[in-house]
């Protein structure tokens, strides 16, 4: 465990907030990679003894389930759970003002216990108590759900609930606040006005502002100025009144009438970090004026690796668990192991598909792999796009079927289109090539799929593509990627060594060659290696454990933020 604060055991120094957290696939608290990285944080801080408690919102209703016709076209339904199978409800409850009016906001907790047998409470906050208006108690209902004032409610309910709840529940003195993406922004405001209690918010000096920002600390994930949370200030100063609107807007917080939660959150923060070192070449040219640092993701070794593999490595790693960095010695694992004991995850997964759709896939030929939130730059549909060429590779190089999957937002008709394309190309292929796209794509069909198939494809318009977790996903139980040089992928990719590129470089125009290179790559590359140089493609998937596995991963991640953002003297602190 690390020797990091002398606080009581029952407390924590580091917050750690995140309007999604994706900790078990049976509660619907996540909507994707943001709440899937956020659960592998806790659960490697919790391996890792680190003296964390986590802060999300309860999501009652869920994101959304997804149901797909024969045609593709996509629905949702409500993805209700029950709480109490999984939780604990808290016998505390606090107060936050939102339009003038108290909401009471009460929370739920989640112990999660780390390979070291270290806890790390996850606290759920819950608006539906009878006492509050039936408006209220829906704020902590949906996620991503309704309007601009449902969304701003939320990030108050987030930010300065949470805050308030961690006093209420004996949380006071923290080494570090951090707050992943900037839906938790307003939690910077909160920790202002204790900063300047018993005086009035517009009366903060730059002292009580520099005593706030040597303790929070900002993660921001979103490479486009289009996906960063705005809110009119009209709107701010109806929800949190006219002291703290003036003091946002005071703040340098609303260019152009708009509150921008990421420059909120950059002008709160002390240390502030992209998820790639791609992405902080983005960031930095977003916002010039903040020194925007690159703590690269990472996925929870122990959580992501299949039975089979895990099996393996216990065989020849034992020490994998405890020190990710033993991943490393992967390079010696004989290459026939490493291929048969893939194959046993590969049957695994080709049984769920069978489960799930009735369709059997062939064990036996190359099975590719895609499966992102479905929307327009992450250009599912690339591999389709000449449904003739894929003809020929197959019949001329080799067979070989595709499994995709993945949600497109209720309103992201973009998105559902892309889904509708996806099935068009299918019945196109008349069955010449099998392709298969899984309905409700969840963090359990993610571990079949990156674990079971033999190629992960990745085909994002760059540079939008902040870092990207699902490839290391795969990298680690030895499947290699084939994908656009962006996000993680300009770290990790070796060619011809981790996987293969699409493309040869990260210029930000997008390039009418992407699927050009895919397909030559498919036919001249990757195809003939898995069929005629078997030895060959499995020293490529030993090569994806050896040094992606043992990089790409949480533990690594987490230590960086100790050391570099947690940490009294870290750099930015």
């Amino acid at each position: 465990m690390l020797a990091f604060s002398s606080q009581p055991d029952d407390t924590a120094s580091i917050a750690y907030f995140s309007m999604e957290v994706g900790l078990d696939p049976a509660m619907y608290t996540y909507s994707g990679g943001l709440g899937v990285l956020s659960a592998d944080t806790l659960r490697a801080a919790a391996d890792l003894g680190l003296p964390m408690v986590a802060v999300t919102l309860l999501h009652r209703n869920g994101y959304f389930r997804q149901h797909l016709d024969t045609a593709g076209n996509q629905t949702e339904s409500e993805a209700d759970w029950v709480p109490e199978k999984f939780l604990s409800l808290l016998p505390i409850r606090v107060i936050v003002p939102i339009s003038r009016r108290p909401v009471q906001v009460q929370a739920w907790r989640y112990l999660l216990r780390g390979n070291s047998g270290h806890v790390v409470p996850v606290l759920f906050l819950d608006t539906a108590i009878p006492e509050n208006s039936a408006e209220d108690r829906e704020l902590t209902g949906r996620l991503y759900g309704g309007d601009d004032r449902y969304r701003l409610c939320q990030e108050v309910v987030l930010g300065m609930g949470g805050v308030a709840m961690l006093r209420a529940l004996g949380y006071r003195k923290m080494q570090a606040y951090h707050m992943n993406e900037g839906h938790s922004a307003l939690a910077g405001v909160a920790l202002i006005e204790e900063q300047t209690w018993g005086r009035s918010l517009g009366s903060a000096s730059e002292e009580d502002r520099e005593a706030v920002r040597r303790h929070l600390v900002f993660t921001t994930h979103t490479p486009v100025s289009a996906g960063q949370d705005g809110f009119p200030v009209g709107l701010v100063r109806d929800v949190l009144g006219d002291e703290r609107a003036n003091f946002l807007v005071e703040s340098n917080c609303c260019p152009g009438g708009i509150l921008n939660m990421t420059r909120l959150a950059l002008e709160s923060s002390g240390y502030f970090n992209g998820v790639s070192m791609r992405h902080e070449e983005v960031s930095r040219g977003m916002f010039a004026e903040y020194s925007i640092e690159a703590v690269t993701n990472g996925v929870h070794a122990g959580y992501w690796a299949s039975p089979h593999m895990a099996a393996l490595f216990d065989k020849y790693i034992p020490e994998w668990k405890r020190d990710n960095h033993y991943l490393r010695y992967a390079i010696s694992i004989p290459t026939d192991e490493i291929w048969h004991y893939h194959a046993k995850a590969k049957a695994d997964f080709v049984d769920e598909v069978e489960r799930r759709t009735g369709t059997r896939l062939n064990k036996g030929i190359m099975t590719i792999g895609f499966a992102r939130r479905a929307t327009a730059y992450k250009r599912t549909d690339l591999l389709f796009s000449d449904l003739e060429r894929l003809k020929r590779i197959y019949r001329n190089v080799g067979p070989f079927q595709i499994v995709c999957g993945g949600k497109a937002h209720p309103k992201d008709e973009g998105g559902k289109a892309l889904i509708r394309r996806i099935h068009e190309a299918a019945r196109a292929l008349g069955g010449d090539i099998p392709v298969v796209y899984l309905e409700e794509y969840d963090i359990a069909l993610g571990k079949y799929l990156c674990s079971g198939v033999d190629l992960w494809l990745n085909t994002p318009q760059r540079p939008m593509e902040a870092s990207g977790t699902s490839g290391m996903k795969a990298a680690l139980n030895g499947i290699p990627s084939l994908s656009i040089l962006d996000g993680w992928w300009i770290e990790g990719h070796i060619e011809g060594v981790t996987g293969w590129s699409i493309g040869d470089g990260w210029s930000e125009t997008p390039s009418t060659d992407d699927a050009t290179s895919l397909y030559d790559k498919l036919e001249y590359l990757i195809l003939p290696m898995f069929y005629n140089r078997p030895a060959a493609f499995s020293s490529v998937m030993r090569s994806c454990i050896a040094l992606n596995g043992s990089y790409f991963n949480a533990q690594r991640m987490v230590m960086q933020y100790v050391q570099n953002a947690y940490s009294p003297g870290g750099n930015g602190r």
